[in-house]
């Protein structure tokens, strides 16, 4: 192959029988992350019982491996090879039936997934003690849809038609990081209050106990979220909440009696304002004495794109979507803002599925 540079031909041979190539290159920097931020270390201590004899594997270094298998695009347990065939990269790689024992182990005892969560909570507090720990901290509730094309342990058929699992994730927003999740069978219901609240105290457990009690936590949720039960607890443990809120027939009726006056632009989430989008607060039109103190109610209404077809709730070309919020302050468009940032945590969900989480 002969290219050009500086107006001068030269050869560039390109060869695959090389010394020392190796592939997954890019899939070693995981286990390095891993390494260097302390997770390997703390999982082989959380693990170090299961470790049958001084020269067997470790099981923290056999998960890193696992993780990396899955990242990298593994499907199956028989995929950890293409890690143990790159000796160069990993080191000593454990076979399938050690990692299979090592899986199997780990999930008819609880008392070793605690041990992986705390494995993780100490990563990530020694990482946020270099100082890239959050000034404040945004909780983001999903669940979604993962498919099953075989009848795994759980599965089950889902409100879409399919069939599988349908997870609930809790995501720390300004870090983008995955902070917690439980699996559940495909029939679970995507508010129910008991696994919410359950994965957000597992998430909170993954924040460093000093900073708990110092910055601002928001949990954030899509109005699958808008139960009592939730918000009660949030209020309980001092954690402010934004939940999308259903356009009822008296919601509706509030934001159709507003003066035009009451509508201030929204803004983008650069800050800058907005083209299409105006946000009003309707608080004062509304019966929320059963939510709780502090609870507001504030709406943003736009223009559909060209095409789209009006619901039964829009009014005057309007499109309009409402958030249940006990934050205070008068700037309604940067709380209203703030909540459309959980956009944010489909694309997270996106990626955890392309690098492991649909597999």
């Amino acid at each position: 192959m002969k290219v050009q540079r500086d107006g001068r031909s030269f050869t560039v041979e390109v060869t695959a029988d090389g010394d020392g190539l190796v592939s997954h290159a890019g899939s070693a920097l995981l286990g390095q992350v891993a390494d260097k931020s302390g997770l390997t270390k703390a999982l082989s201590r959380g693990l170090v019982g299961m470790r049958r004899r001084a020269g067997g594997h470790d099981p923290g270094r056999v998960l890193r491996d696992l993780a990396v298998t899955l990242a990298s695009g593994g499907e199956a347990l028989t995929d950890l090879g293409a890690v143990r065939e790159q000796a160069p990269l990993f080191g000593a790689v454990a076979s399938d039936s050690t990692a299979y024992r090592l899986i199997d182990q780990i999930a008819s005892e609880p008392e070793l997934q605690e041990a992986i969560r705390s494995a993780r909570a100490e990563a990530r507090a020694q990482v946020w003690s270099f100082g890239i720990a959050p000034e404040r901290l945004t909780i983001d509730l999903d669940a979604t849809l993962i498919a099953s094309h075989s009848d795994k342990e759980g599965a089950a058929g889902n409100f879409k038609g399919g069939f599988g699992f349908h997870p609930m994730l809790a995501y720390f927003d300004e870090s983008s990081e995955a902070a917690s999740g439980e699996l559940r069978p495909g029939n679970a219901g995507a508010n129910t209050a008991a696994d919410q609240i359950a994965v957000s105290e597992a998430a909170l457990g993954q924040v460093p106990t000093s900073l708990v009690a110092e910055i601002e936590i928001l949990l954030r949720v899509d109005s699958a979220g808008a139960s009592h039960e939730l918000l009660d607890w949030a209020r309980e443990g001092r954690i402010r909440f934004t939940v999308g809120y259903g356009l009822s027939e008296s919601v509706r009726e509030a934001i159709l009696k507003l003066p035009e006056s009451a509508w201030q632009a929204a803004l983008e989430q650069d800050g800058s304002r907005r083209a299409n989008g105006e946000v009003a607060e309707i608080t004062g039109r509304l019966e929320l004495s059963g939510w709780p103190d502090g609870s507001r109610v504030i709406v943003r209404r736009e223009r559909p794109h060209p095409g789209a077809q009006l619901s039964f709730s829009d009014a005057d070309g309007h499109r309009f979507q409402a958030i249940l919020t006990d934050q205070p302050g008068a700037e309604i468009a940067v709380i209203e803002r703030r909540h459309r940032a959980r956009a944010r945590v489909e694309d997270q969900i996106r990626d955890a599925k392309d690098t492991g989480l649909a597999k």
